[in-house]
């Protein structure tokens, strides 16, 4: 158990280390463009290079949009965030669902299997959830279907948004099945907290 909570915490370190990176160089970029730093200098080179991947498709959106591509920088900073957050969440999702598996077969329990059945719907249902949020990301950032994990993602989370969607009705111009989708699962997810995992723990880190 120990080894998955230092895994946990190397993953959420290193994730945190990363994004921090990311910012901090995204900012850099920022007060190089405003102070009019020589754009061939090593410093502002290196740092345009290592930010251009994600600041230009970033412009190029908010240009199609009709939107202000001078915002982009703010836009990709709260999407390296929101990155950091998934990776996180979906690693510590995992590792939690292993480490419950591990301690109910440790435990010798009559109810052992029950158990294991628990861990593996509460880790499932998580990560359903998060694969909804990072569909909501991708259409966002108008990712392509022709991206092979956005056609993964969409295959996944289609079979309960499709008829959500038919049954639920549109709000102006937004499609709120996403909504009515993670409090189904919040439902569901309790429903097994307090049903196969009620003698359980849930949360291990």
């Amino acid at each position: 158990m120990s080894i998955l909570q230092s895994i946990n915490l190397l993953i959420t370190f290193a994730v945190a280390a990363l994004v921090v990176a990311a910012i901090l160089l995204i900012i850099l970029r920022v007060i190089f463009n405003y102070a009019d730093v020589n754009p061939f200098t090593w410093h502002a080179r290196n740092v345009r290079r290592a930010t251009d991947p994600v600041l230009a498709p970033a412009r190029a959106i908010l240009m199609g949009m009709r939107l202000d591509p001078n915002v982009a920088p703010f836009i990709v900073v709260i999407f390296v965030l929101v990155a950091g957050y998934v990776v996180v969440q979906v690693a510590g999702t995992l590792l939690n669902t292993i480490a419950g598996i591990v301690f109910a077969v440790s435990s010798h329990s009559p109810d052992m299997a029950v158990a294991i059945i628990g861990y593996l719907l509460f880790g499932v249902i998580g990560l359903y959830n998060m694969a909804i949020i990072v569909r909501i990301i991708f259409v966002w950032i108008g990712m392509s279907y022709a991206n092979a994990w956005n056609r993964l993602l969409i295959k996944i989370t289609e079979p309960l948004l499709a008829p959500l969607r038919r049954v639920v009705p549109m709000v102006g111009m937004f499609d709120i099945s996403p909504i009515i989708a993670f409090v189904i699962l919040w439902v569901c997810q309790a429903a097994v907290a307090r049903t196969l995992l009620a003698k359980w723990p849930l949360g291990f880190f």
